[in-house]
């Protein structure tokens, strides 16, 4: 199954449309209308609406709507990091649209800065890959069951020159970053690029960041500056900015991915949801 993502100016509008010449594509959900539809799309899980299941010219795919608005502020701030996610990966665009095209420059500089911040002095193209296509992951309760546990590995594998020509450019204009032989790479570990590479994560992994040092320094009676960029320093240096990256993210995305799930099951229908969830238990049960 082909994966599809339609990022829409006006979802409730694209719906109906959509409704009257594929009301096939759509559940029971349907007869409450487009402006249900969209209310339902936007308001609950990650903002996007899927249809599982649907056959074009003999392909079965799967498409998501989302509305363009809602599309870039997840690929720049990672609000939810559901869409943002997946353009961390190598992605076909069927239709560029500036603002997304820009929105998403930001989102993988943003995906370097975070891999680079968990990765050590010297590393290898793949771990760093690895790194960057695993973060939208992290707090998916569908990696636990329901997923390929080796899935991050198998998308790096299967597609690593794609990555290469993704990030190759970002890389190579970090000036902490040196480009070695053989697909390695070393970095500065200097606080003062590492904690300009805080100050500039996305906003709301920034955030949640900020109050886990905060916290973190609290219990342990560890004094915080004042300034802050000192701040962004001290953050960069401590030895438990790991650990503020796992639980940050893991805030980001668990509820988001847990309620986006729930809602598949009306958007798509108790019949195709059992199909799709059965599809992911056969695949996550084979790799056990």
């Amino acid at each position: 199954m082909i994966d599809f993502i339609f990022g829409v100016s006006h979802p409730e509008h694209w719906h109906a449309m959509n409704m009257q010449q594929h009301p096939h594509h759509y559940s029971s959900l349907r007869h409450l209308g487009s402006n249900a539809v969209s209310f339902l799309q936007d308001r609950f899980g990650a903002g996007v609406y899927f249809n599982p299941y649907v056959e074009v010219n003999g392909v079965v795919i799967k498409y998501g709507v989302v509305s363009i608005d809602r599309l870039c502020r997840d690929l720049i701030d990672w609000e939810t990091l559901y869409v943002a996610g997946r353009m961390h990966k190598p992605v076909k665009i069927l239709c560029d649209d500036a603002r997304v095209r820009l929105a998403n420059q930001v989102n993988l500089t943003e995906a370097v800065r975070v891999a680079l911040l968990t990765l050590p002095e010297n590393f290898d193209q793949v771990e760093l890959y690895e790194r960057i296509a695993g973060i939208s992951y992290v707090g998916d309760f569908r990696m636990t069951v329901g997923e390929n546990p080796n899935k991050v590995r198998n998308i790096v594998g299967a597609q690593l020159d794609h990555f290469h020509r993704l990030y190759f450019s970002l890389l190579d204009d970090l000036p902490n970053v040196a480009i070695l032989n053989n697909g390695r790479f070393q970095q500065n570990l200097n606080p003062k690029f590492r904690g300009l590479m805080v100050q500039k994560l996305p906003r709301t992994l920034y955030d949640l960041i900020m109050k886990e040092h905060r916290d973190h320094a609290a219990r342990k009676h560890i004094e915080v500056p004042l300034n802050k960029f000192a701040t962004y320093q001290q953050i960069a240096a401590s030895p438990d900015l790991p650990l503020y990256m796992d639980q940050s993210l893991r805030a980001v995305i668990g509820r988001p991915a847990l309620t986006q799930s729930i809602k598949g099951i009306f958007t798509a229908g108790i019949g195709k949801s059992s199909r799709y969830a059965s599809a992911k238990l056969g695949k996550w049960v084979k790799a056990k």
